[in-house]
């Protein structure tokens, strides 16, 4: 039965971005909102700060230092989004792949270069490299090195350097009635009903 099936013409292969149905979040989309609420609690995933597409576009190797660099991409921000505000959203994301698909990808026809583009960001997140890198630098290792703290300090880590979180900071009281370090606390009840 044919007339079951929606007559849509093939629009899906010539835009096979916008050809995924109205509740699925293309890989793209997906791609945006992982950037765009990247270290920001508030975020909804509807709009990219430039930050975020900076990242977006470093992380996503649309940089590649020769044809894209940071500045294009940051032109390129500032050319899409609005006067006064901070943000795109992902219609103008697309938009501004778009630009940069031209510089990254030239040779390629439109269409050649966004699908690249594309293939570049889709599935892609946030990575977590670099963020921020320990340094081994002398003086920092003296001051975290836990097992050269003294006094009260020496007293908030275990061995193994974990800080003990509130009980190395406070004197926890011990209400159990029992003088501090008698060995046998909590032992009278036995006591008692044993000898009956």
């Amino acid at each position: 039965d044919k007339s079951a099936k929606p007559s849509r013409p093939s629009s899906s292969e010539s835009n096979s971005h916008e050809g995924a149905a109205a509740g699925e979040v293309s890989a793209l989309e997906e791609a945006f909102r992982k950037f765009a609420i990247h270290g920001d609690t508030r975020a909804t995933g509807k709009e990219m700060h430039g930050k975020n597409w900076s990242k977006l576009c470093k992380d996503c190797h649309i940089i590649d230092g020769k044809n894209v660099t940071t500045t294009d991409v940051d032109i390129v921000f500032s050319k899409i989004k609005g006067k006064s505000v901070r943000t795109i959203t992902f219609e103008q994301f697309k938009e501004a792949l778009q630009e940069l698909s031209k510089k990254r990808f030239k040779g390629k026809s439109d269409e050649e270069a966004l699908q690249e583009i594309y293939k570049l960001i889709e599935g892609k997140g946030p990575g977590l490299t670099g963020v921020t890198k320990t340094i081994a630098s002398p003086t920092v290792s003296r001051l975290t090195d836990t097992s050269k703290f003294t006094g009260s300090h020496k007293e908030r880590f275990d061995a193994s350097g974990k800080g003990k979180g509130r009980a190395g900071r406070e004197d926890l009281v011990d209400n159990s009635g029992y003088v501090s370090g008698y060995k046998h606390a909590g032992t009278y009840d036995h006591k008692v009903q044993g000898n009956k």
